[in-house]
């Protein structure tokens, strides 16, 4: 019985130190692992920049559907129901003689009109009809009058003034396709943001596991050192430098935690998740490797970024300042003119009997006589800007041509830089392996040898996930300048459905 009970306190004791260590705690909590495509995809769905993204394409997508509902039919009412105007006014009698008298003026009115803009001609068309009633309260009498109009048609035109919508047919619809085409730009940038943040992790947790191991085995080969030392088989010299190392990699672990924490907070901070989430990254095994013929990817690049189309957008404004500039400081024509039928009466009952017709014309003139070089100078200034306009985008085009073709034969040169890093990577902890295990059983006694295989064993590992790095970045950055998937051979799109 005695020695039942010590195994139930034992085994209790076990029980209880195992969910009170935190490391075992620590151990319990589920660990979130993601992938690159896991990143990126969260990144895309919540991070600051697709937030910012969708409210930027958002406020593109609903100007343009003003420009265009600017030029539909325009149907409205508007009225005044009353307007009572109650007062002393000064009023002449028969004999000469003038008194104040006390007047009170009712009017409602209420009037439907239909607009409608004619982009062409930069003129107007309207159809109106509204009705009126005045009631005149004068010295204790009342006298109430009706005027309706039943239809008027009239149409406003300047001849000689700058044409706006003329211009803005064309550049609004160049401004929205830069819009989106931007959006897609701009979530093509996240997966490099996104990418960015995942390596500095990946890499920050890869240095941590680096750090450890060399703490432990710099550990184990400083004992070893030390027994070594106390039977005279090395120099004192060679055990101080074992000890020294063992110094180092202690500082080195508290400084890769510390970085490790650093980028785990920076990635967190992106993608928006829980910070006491835990997170372990997983390199990328699988790597896309094909060939993109400069030609194709000039091409992609210039039918599907906003950049080709900002070209020409901004080509176009420079166009329309100059003509602005033209027709704003010339001679100007305004014709109103106005058709329809009225009719007055002191009956609501006849107001709209017998209407007769009414017309009027209206021709305005503006005529500048001096203006002291005003208007040359409005044209000199805009022809001076189109003409540095189009300076520049013919430079940019060459640039953005350039930027193409070293980011294709960038990405081409990724295959054997990744061979490369790969494949030192394995040599360089085949060799530090070798050396450790020859360093311990006695058969090489030169710390620096060990050092040196440590050393490049770590920045061979170190460099292969910066070479992964690269890659990911530049296979990103070529999907941004293009808007095109070589690898699926398709061009890059997106549902307006879910933006909105």
């Amino acid at each position: 019985m005695k020695t039942f009970n010590k195994y139930l306190i034992l085994g209790f004791s076990f029980l209880m130190f195992f969910l009170i260590n935190p490391s075992f705690l620590k151990s319990q909590e589920k660990i979130n692992r993601l992938t690159l495509d896991d990143v990126i995809y969260i990144a895309k769905q919540q991070s600051p920049d697709a937030l910012m993204a969708k409210h930027r394409f958002r406020q593109s997508y609903w100007q343009f559907k003003m420009f265009k509902a600017e030029y539909l039919p325009n149907l409205s009412l508007s009225g005044t129901l009353p307007n009572i105007n109650r007062s002393i006014d000064a009023v002449g009698q028969n004999d000469g003689t003038t008194e104040y008298i006390e007047r009170r003026f009712d009017k409602y009115s209420v009037d439907l009109s239909l607009n409608q803009k004619v982009g062409f001609t930069g003129g107007e068309f309207f159809i109106r009809s509204g009705l009126k009633r005045n009631d005149n309260i004068f010295d204790s009498t009342s006298n109430t009058q009706y005027l309706s109009t039943p239809v008027n048609i009239g149409y406003i035109q300047p001849l000689f003034q700058y044409n706006s919508y003329k211009w803005d047919k064309k550049i609004k619809p160049l401004e929205y396709s830069e819009a989106e085409r931007t959006y897609l730009e701009d979530v093509e940038q996240i997966s490099i943001t996104a990418t960015n943040y995942f390596f500095n992790l990946l890499l920050a947790q890869i240095e941590k596991k680096i750090a450890l191991k060399n703490m432990s085995n710099y550990g184990t080969l400083y004992n070893i050192a030390k027994g070594r030392f106390n039977l005279g088989k090395i120099a004192e010299n060679e055990l101080l430098q074992l000890e020294l190392n063992f110094l180092k990699a202690q500082s080195a672990v508290e400084k890769a935690d510390l970085n490790f924490e650093n980028s785990l907070f920076k990635l967190k901070s992106y993608l928006r998740v829980k910070d006491e989430e835990i997170i372990e990254l997983i390199a990328p095994k699988e790597t896309y490797h094909f060939d993109i013929p400069i030609e194709d990817a000039v091409f992609q690049a210039k039918n599907n970024t906003s950049i080709s189309i900002a070209f020409e957008r901004r080509i176009l404004e420079a166009q329309s300042g100059v003509n602005k500039s033209k027709m704003d400081g010339r001679f100007d024509i305004d014709i109103w003119a106005v058709f329809g039928l009225t009719q007055a009466s002191q009956s609501f009952q006849n107001v709209y009997d017998n209407p007769v017709d009414q017309q009027q014309v209206s021709i305005g003139l503006d005529v500048p006589i001096l203006d002291w070089g005003l208007a040359k100078g409005k044209i000199k200034l805009a022809q001076s800007i189109q003409e540095l306009v189009q300076t520049s985008v013919e430079q940019e085009r060459i640039d953005f041509e350039q930027n193409i073709f070293l980011e294709v034969m960038q990405f081409k040169m990724q295959k054997n830089q990744l061979y490369i890093a790969a494949k030192a990577d394995t040599v360089a902890k085949k060799r530090y392996d070798i050396t450790q295990k020859r360093y311990m059983i006695g058969k090489i006694n030169d710390v620096l040898e060990l050092n040196m295989a440590q050393i490049d064993n770590d920045n061979a590992k170190k460099s292969y996930i910066s070479s992964l790095k690269t890659y990911w970045k530049n296979y990103y950055n070529l999907r941004k300048l293009t808007l095109f998937d070589f690898r699926d051979n398709k061009k890059i799109v997106f549902d307006i459905n879910t933006i909105q």
